[in-house]
């Protein structure tokens, strides 16, 4: 039997950038013709991924954490000690 891969669900990345241990990936699925843009923080390891409408895909990727805060995407920040240098 032959199974056939179905490609159009897979990611294709458009453009990425990397700065300062963060790296920010616009990607696009044919399949429902979705665009998303994923980041990934080298330091700490986090990642995030999410959906964006097509007239706001450039705006996310510019300023992916102003976008995701804005739609309500970001979780609340862990509280932690104060650092007293």
């Amino acid at each position: 039997m032959n199974a056939m891969l179905d490609i159009t669900n897979i990611p294709l990345e458009l453009d990425r950038r990397e700065g300062d241990g963060i790296s920010v990936s616009l990607h696009w699925r044919k399949a429902g013709n979705v665009i998303s843009i994923a980041v990934v923080d080298g330091r700490t390891g986090e990642d995030m991924e999410f959906v964006v409408s097509p007239d706001s895909a450039l705006d996310a990727f510019r300023h992916p954490f102003a976008y995701a805060a804005r739609q309500g995407l970001l979780a609340a920040p862990v509280p932690r000690e104060p650092v007293y240098a």
